[in-house]
């Protein structure tokens, strides 16, 4: 590429359309709207959804249930997978740098799978299960706020 081959991109040149300019321009009269109807009018604005009368898509579908906005959000970990880090002390730090966690959520530990190694874990909460099965072990269980 140099200067000898270089084009404008498609459109750049074209001047915007100026309506309601006169007969001439091909845009006079009743600029580019059409006679009457709904779009025809100035100032007219549909809200966001109209589907012209037809009960709009929002409104047909069923609604269902609700959103709990005090919902707190857990990054979820199993046993299994604190077993395979191989670390004897496990906190939020250590399952971020390993890579087992990634949003900066707090950590849920789940009693899936089993433990052999006594492990001393710090979470901010931790299953029944896995509570049992980390003691069982003979490790310690550490609630973080």
């Amino acid at each position: 590429m140099n200067l000898s081959n270089i084009r404008a991109p498609k459109k750049a040149t074209e001047n915007r359309k100026r309506v309601g300019r006169g007969m001439g321009s091909g845009m006079g009269k009743t600029s580019t709207r059409g006679h009457k109807g709904q779009r025809s009018r100035s100032g007219s604005r549909m809200i966001r959804g109209f589907e012209g009368g037809q009960m709009p898509l929002h409104r047909r579908m069923p609604k269902r249930g609700f959103t709990n906005i005090f919902r707190k959000e857990y990054n979820i970990v199993s046993l299994e997978r604190l077993a395979a880090l191989g670390e004897t002390t496990i906190t939020p730090e250590v399952l971020r740098k390993a890579g087992v966690i990634k949003a900066k959520l707090p950590v849920k530990i789940l009693g899936d799978g089993e433990l052999t190694a006594a492990l001393t874990v710090s979470a901010h909460k931790f299953s029944k299960s896995a509570q049992e099965k980390i003691t069982k072990a003979g490790g310690k269980v550490e609630v973080l706020q």
